[in-house]
């Protein structure tokens, strides 16, 4: 009896254009590893490696009836990878220019009162929701920030793994991002 294993990707590519989700599974099960680990190789980070490798076969799921192959699956997949990581490498430029251009208006700026008012009210905003993170993320969250603390240290201190408190930072970062960034813009806009 033939599987889906043994036969050719050729085939599963048809068999995925139809919506044949084990086709889709079979691809995945073939191609995850290997991608996620070109990913990684690109990247050096793991959980931007597997983001991306996820998307990439949620797009591949999405856009399934558009796929069409020049030559192997391989080298498509292997193609669409490369061109996310050129993707996300481009756009942490971007972001990284940006910042560092608000650092350099930022250290030639002299704030006057009303600056440092305003300052004082989005600091208050800021340790308002540091406040209303889950305990213990908070707790890793703060021995980083503010006791300036290495995810060793901290790991040591709390008895946990360097991973989880690498994870717990990553996570707390996320969700302040997500908190702040409406708070920071509304705060903008009204002031000024």
């Amino acid at each position: 009896m033939i599987t889906l294993r043994d036969i050719s990707d050729q085939d599963l590519v048809s068999l995925l254009r139809e919506g044949n989700k084990d086709a889709y599974t079979e691809i995945y099960n073939r191609y995850k590893w290997l991608l996620h680990a070109h990913a990684y190789k690109k990247l050096g980070d793991r959980d931007a490696a597997n983001d991306l490798v996820q998307e990439l076969f949620t797009s591949l799921w999405t856009r399934r009836g558009d796929i069409v192959l020049i030559s192997t699956l391989s080298a498509y997949l292997y193609t669409a990878v490369r061109n996310r990581v050129l993707n996300m490498m481009e756009h942490k430029q971007v972001e990284s220019k940006y910042i560092d251009s608000l650092a350099a208006y930022t250290s030639n700026y002299v704030a006057g009162t009303d600056h440092l008012v305003r300052e004082k009210q989005l600091m208050a905003i800021i340790e308002t929701e540091i406040a209303a993170l889950p305990p213990k993320m908070r707790e890793v969250f703060e021995l980083s920030r503010k006791s300036h603390l290495s995810h060793k240290e901290i790991a040591e201190q709390l008895n946990i793994s360097e991973e989880t408190v690498k994870k717990q930072v990553k996570n707390a970062l996320k969700v302040l991002r997500v908190r702040l960034g409406l708070v920071l813009y509304i705060f903008l806009l009204v002031k000024f």
